[in-house]
C-alpha cells in the first residue's frame, strides 16, 4: 500500500506522517519571487494556468512534500461573483462595495467561465508526474470568512466594521449565495483532479460563542457534507476558534487543522479524527536545533494518532528554504 496524505485521512493511518505546508508555494522561495516581480497583478497571476502550475510545483521540486496545494486564493469566490477584488502591496486584499442585486444575478456558467483558469491549472498540476503517489489539494474559504471579506471589504485584523451585523437580511442572503457558489467551486476543483479539499476559516476566532451555529457550524457543515458526498476527504481549519472539539464534533470533517495557539497534548486526547498542523511558523526562523526539537515534540505527541505534519499557519516570507529542507527531512526520518 502506498502511504499518502489521503490514506492518512481516510484510513486513519498512523504508520506514516504525511507533510505539506500552507503557503508552501510562496514568497520564501526565490523562484517564486522572480515570477511575482514580473506579475504584479495577483488576480491575473492566479488566472494564468501555466504560471499557477509552475508555482504550485516549485516546492515539490525542492522538498519531499506529500501534496501540492493549488496556488490560488480564497477570494477567487467573490471575484467570480463580480465583486471587485484587488491586492494592495503591504496591505492585503481590498474589495469593492457589495452589490446584492448584482451578485444575486450571477449564473453558474458565468461564475465558472470567469475563474475557469483555476480549474485548468488544477488539471495540469494533478496530471504532472511529480505528483505520482501524491495528492492535489484544492481549497476554499469557509462561508463565514468569505462573508467577512465581502462585507468588510478588507481583512478585519482584530475586529469587524462597527455596522457589520446591522443588515441581517443582507448577511443571510449573501451567506446563501456564498454557500451555493462554494459548492460549485469545490465540485469544479474535484472534477479537475483535486483529491483532498481544505476549508479555511481564517476569521473563525472573531465570533462569540452564541453566533457560531448560525455563521460557522451550520454553513460549514453543509459544505463538509457536500465534499464528502463527492467521495473526497475534507480538512477544516477554523483558525483561532475557541473550542476545536465542539467544532469538530458538530461539523465532522475528515481531518482538523489546528493553529499554533492550540495545546497539542490536550487536543490529541480530545479529538479522535486525524489532526493536522500546529507548529508555529516562527520556529522555522530560529536555528536547526530548536526546529528539530519542536518538530519532534509534535511528532512524539501524535505518534499514535493519525497526524499530518503542517504548521499552525502559512509559511512566513522570511523563512530560509534551507530550514524548510531540514524540517521536511526531520519529519521524514522520524
Amino acid at each position: 500500500m502506498i502511504n499518502t496524505l489521503k490514506d492518512c485521512i481516510t484510513n486513519k493511518n498512523t504508520s506514516y506522517t504525511p507533510i505539506w505546508f500552507m503557503r508552501q508555494a510562496g514568497r520564501y522561495l526565490p523562484e517564486f519571487r522572480e515570477i511575482r516581480k514580473k506579475n504584479p497583478d495577483f488576480i491575473k497571476l492566479c488566472l494564468n494556468p501555466n504560471l499557477v502550475n509552475e508555482i504550485t510545483l516549485q516546492p515539490l521540486k525542492r522538498f519531499d512534500f506529500d501534496a501540492a496545494i493549488i496556488f490560488s486564493d480564497i477570494l477567487m469566490l467573490p471575484y467570480g461573483l463580480d465583486q471587485k477584488v484587488e491586492f494592495k502591496k503591504n496591505f492585503g486584499p481590498i474589495l469593492g462595495q457589495l452589490d446584492l442585486n448584482k451578485i444575486s444575478k450571477v449564473k453558474e456558467i458565468d461564475f465558472v467561465e470567469k475563474i475557469k483558469q483555476v480549474y485548468e491549472a488544477i488539471k495540469d498540476v494533478s496530471n504532472n508526474d511529480i505528483l505520482k503517489n501524491k495528492n492535489t489539494i484544492g481549497f476554499v474559504g469557509a462561508p463565514w470568512t468569505i462573508l467577512v471579506y465581502m462585507i468588510n471589504q478588507q481583512s478585519p485584523k482584530k475586529q469587524l466594521k462597527k455596522d457589520f451585523f446591522e443588515n441581517k437580511d443582507l448577511i443571510n442572503n449573501v451567506l446563501l449565495i456564498i454557500e451555493k457558489f462554494l459548492k460549485i467551486h469545490i465540485k469544479n476543483q474535484i472534477d479537475n483532479g483535486a483529491n483532498v479539499i481544505q476549508i479555511f476559516d481564517s476569521w473563525a476566532g472573531l465570533l462569540e460563542e452564541k453566533d457560531l451555529p448560525h455563521y460557522i457550524y451550520n454553513p460549514t457543515l453543509n459544505l463538509v457534507k457536500f465534499v464528502q458526498s463527492l467521495n473526497t476527504p475534507v480538512i477544516c481549519f477554523p483558525r483561532n476558534i475557541k473550542d476545536y472539539k465542539k467544532y469538530s464534533d458538530f461539523i465532522k470533517p475528515d481531518a482538523i487543522c489546528i493553529d499554533y495557539e492550540v495545546d497539542p497534548v490536550k487536543i490529541e486526547k480530545e479529538i479522535n479524527i486525524p489532526i493536522q498542523g500546529g507548529m508555529d511558523p516562527k520556529v522555522l526562523l530560529t536555528d536547526r536545533e530548536t526546529l528539530k526539537k519542536e518538530a519532534k515534540r509534535y511528532l512524539d505527541i501524535f505518534k499514535d494518532h493519525p497526524y499530518i505534519f503542517n504548521l499552525g499557519h502559512g509559511v512566513l516570507p522570511e523563512t530560509d528554504p534551507g530550514m524548510m529542507d531540514y524540517l521536511v527531512k526531520t519529519v521524514k526520518d522520524y
